[in-house]
């Protein structure tokens, strides 16, 4: 890539409405972008810094230059990707250099990659934490959506399940509980998961306590979030999950996030594939993986406050593939819209 232009910023972006779990509230989003130019064709990759694994904008921006520096120094992204930690830097390096290869060889990326051509998808909705009457309102409104996520964690989560399951008795749900859990948790909440009829319960114990699982009674499938960054850590968890939450920002980029998803089906793993907050620019490799999986939880777009143009295509609940204008397919011209 000798010659390459390359560059990051930080980029925030307001959220339509604050967006709350177990463990913080957001208002906003900072997003790092990354641009290849090549003086013919562009490539982009954007990344959303997680503090709670000890990131910050202006850290991930120090480690994406130093990327960027080795891509203009001539080095090859394959011979370098695995030198560089997991996370929201080498996650928008390596998305822009997906983005950038399949429109210098006009081939889109999922064809360079072997993997099937992307179709529409079903996402999850989700429901910030809240009082039960206040999620159970949410839940009522989210009428586009047949398959909602409930951000959980606290004392009151059955009531909250309760509550939600009476005001949408026919939508599937799944709840997510962000670490925010102890076992007592776990066996006094879980009845209530079970009769509501709950599909999946993510992450119920902070990542490292996983072997607590191995002692609870589990009558729905557990998922593993923040337990689960890259491929190398589904020996220590396949016998305690059902389902493996796939993220580009952690694992580094679409090459590790490829990896993760065949260890876990190796395994015999269900898998999901999921996002932290960010605009279709972040969610467009993700939908790469997303018919493979059992879940798909891509509708950070849904909860910000504006998007890209182009942008990612919602259509009650179901996310149309990424359009050429957005990332990794080439486009139809000779120019890619410098």
């Amino acid at each position: 890539m000798t010659g390459l232009r390359a560059n990051a910023v930080i980029e925030r972006w307001a959220l339509a409405t604050p967006f709350t779990i177990s463990r913080e509230r957001f208002d906003d989003v900072a997003v790092v972008l990354v641009t290849l130019d090549d003086g013919r064709h562009r490539g982009r990759g954007e990344s959303c810094p997680v503090g709670h694994y000890g990131e910050t904008p202006d850290g991930v921006l120090a480690q994406v230059d130093t990327m960027l520096g080795a891509l203009r120094a001539g080095a090859a992204w394959a011979d370098i990707h695995d030198a560089f930690p997991p996370g929201a830097a080498r996650n928008a390096v390596d998305c822009a250099v997906w983005d950038l290869r399949a429109r210098q060889d006009d081939t889109p990326v999922w064809a360079l990659l072997d993997l099937p051509r992307p179709e529409r998808v079903e996402t999850v909705f989700t429901i910030s934490i809240d009082t039960p009457q206040a999620m159970a309102a949410a839940a009522q409104a989210a009428t586009d959506h047949a398959l909602l996520k409930l951000k959980l964690g606290g004392a009151d989560d059955s009531a909250r399940i309760a509550a939600i399951r009476a005001a949408v008795p026919d939508k599937r749900l799944i709840a997510d509980i962000n670490e925010g859990w102890s076992p007592t948790d776990f066996a006094r909440h879980m009845p209530a998961m079970a009769a509501a009829g709950i599909e999946m319960v993510e992450q119920p114990f902070r990542a490292g306590m996983d072997a607590l699982l191995a002692d609870c009674d589990r009558p729905l499938p557990i998922g593993a979030d923040e337990s689960c960054h890259v491929a190398a850590d589904i020996a220590e968890l396949a016998s305690l999950y059902d389902v493996i939450n796939i993220k580009l920002d952690k694992t580094g980029g679409l090459t590790e996030a490829v990896r993760l998803l065949h260890a876990a089906q190796a395994a015999g793993l269900d898998t999901m594939v999921g996002c932290m907050l960010g605009t279709s620019l972040a969610m467009a490799p993700a939908m790469l993986i997303a018919p493979a999986c059992r879940f798909v939880d891509l509708d950070a777009p849904l909860l910000m406050g504006c998007d890209r143009v182009p942008a990612l295509t919602y259509r009650g609940g179901w996310i149309d593939p990424p359009a050429p204008g957005l990332w990794g397919c080439p486009f139809t011209t000779e120019t890619d819209m410098l």
